[in-house]
């Protein structure tokens, strides 16, 4: 199994390019399901997920291309498809779940494992069937399996979730596309992804409003084309990159950045004593002083702060001057990167879904574990502001979210390599 080597080093410079996003393109992969016309996506992300989602959508019946070293992706639809998504290729993934709503909605039935994906909390189901029902499905959990139908296919309706779920959101909207009559969605996740999504399914034909808002309107058509679509930029990954600077200090530019998908992460930056400027480059990072000053974070649904720039944000905070407490609202199991931090000379305490970190003058390297795709991250961040060396094993969760991770980071200064099992 793969670790990751990392020597602290001093402040880091430079370029870097930012990917599409992962969540983004793992959204837009299943569109493709709903058309029997090809669907191009450009700007894809090279990961691990990506490739689990190719696997995923081909045992299901599509054709899939991959072009320009993978960064572009051509699907068809047009053959026979498969109603079933298998256990061994959906327990990988949580986005693995979001074949539910287009194969119902093409089909009009369906029958989709339970996801895995990285045990940062329940995460449960209910959210999708739930919106999927008010559709007119008719869902049953069988054997691990949820066994989805409809008579006489989706119908519009308006639903009400009782939590912005992203996922359960996506679902809806793809699964509302092509049922019969206007549907409503209230109390909808507003992130960047959902928007890119819809912005696709108008390209094929899709009739939506409201999208970027907590009431998306959807009005179903007869049948939806091909389009060539962009995935926007990994707003995870830049504010992740965007840390590296903050956290050991230099200048950084993270190309293709934009200012609109991280606000929240960049206020909490700004009050921590790090500089953020846009241009048309991108975003440019700069630490003002020699130590970050302690910061108060409380994760939240779009457009508050990510609870996937939880952990990254916590290795900053593990050297800033004062304590900084961090809540986290969306996931009941996401500090399990705190006890590995604390290897690291870390001051934190763990109460529930609070954590209160105590900064320290500097981290040590130290052996480490990775427990899921941002702890991964936030101790690779860790151990450039740290001294001597840190080796983080388990990193086939970083493959799963971060592009040329490795590379990228030796490309601003930054002393790091994979070591091969």
């Amino acid at each position: 199994m793969d670790s990751i080597l990392v020597r602290g080093n001093g402040p880091v410079t430079g370029d870097i390019e930012i990917a599409g996003a992962k969540n983004a393109c793992l959204t837009l992969m299943p569109a493709t399901l709903l058309s029997e016309e090809p669907l191009t996506l450009t700007n894809a992300p090279r990961l691990s997920d990506i490739k689990t989602m190719t696997a995923l959508l081909t045992s299901l019946g599509a054709e899939i291309s991959s072009l320009q070293e993978g960064k572009v992706l051509t699907m068809s639809s047009h053959a026979d498809l498969n109603p079933v998504a298998d256990y061994e290729i959906v327990r990988k993934m949580r986005a693995s779940n979001l074949v539910l709503g287009p194969l119902l909605a093409r089909l009009g039935h369906a029958v989709v494992s339970l996801p895995g994906g990285c045990a940062i909390g329940a995460r449960p189901m209910d959210l999708h069937t739930t919106a999927l029902e008010a559709l007119g499905a008719e869902i049953e959990l069988k054997d691990g399996y949820l066994h989805a139908t409809t008579r006489g296919g989706l119908k519009g309706a308006v639903h009400k979730m009782r939590f912005p779920s992203v996922g359960a959101t996506e679902n809806f909207v793809m699964a509302a596309s092509l049922a019969k009559g206007t549907s409503v969605l209230e109390n909808a996740a507003r992130e960047p992804e959902i928007v890119d999504l819809v912005a696709c399914l108008k390209k094929m034909g899709a009739q939506i409003e409201g999208e970027g808002t907590d009431r998306i309107e959807i009005q179903g058509v007869d049948r939806l084309h091909g389009a060539t679509h962009p995935v926007v930029t990994d707003r995870i990954e830049l504010g992740t990159f965007m840390l590296a600077p903050a956290i050991c200090g230099g200048e950084v530019t993270c190309l293709g950045g934009k200012l609109s998908l991280v606000e929240s992460f960049v206020t909490k930056l700004n009050e921590a004593g790090i500089e953020v400027t846009e241009s048309a480059r991108g975003l440019t990072v700069k630490r003002t002083g020699d130590r970050v000053k302690s910061v108060n974070v409380t994760t939240e649904p779009f457009p508050g702060f990510p609870t996937d720039l939880q952990a990254q944000m916590m290795a900053l905070l593990c050297t800033a001057t004062g304590t900084s407490v961090l809540e986290e609202t969306i996931f009941e199991n996401r500090f399990m990167h705190a006890p590995e931090l604390i290897r690291m000379g870390a001051q934190i305490e763990v109460h529930g879904g609070h954590a209160t970190v105590h900064g320290v003058e500097r981290l040590k390297g130290a052996q480490v574990m990775a427990t899921d795709l941002r702890a991964s991250v936030s101790l690779i961040l860790a151990g450039l502001a740290a001294e001597g060396e840190t080796v983080v094993s388990r990193v086939y969760h970083l493959d799963r979210g971060y592009e040329f991770v490795e590379k990228k980071l030796s490309g601003i200064g930054a002393h790091i390599e994979r070591i091969k099992a």
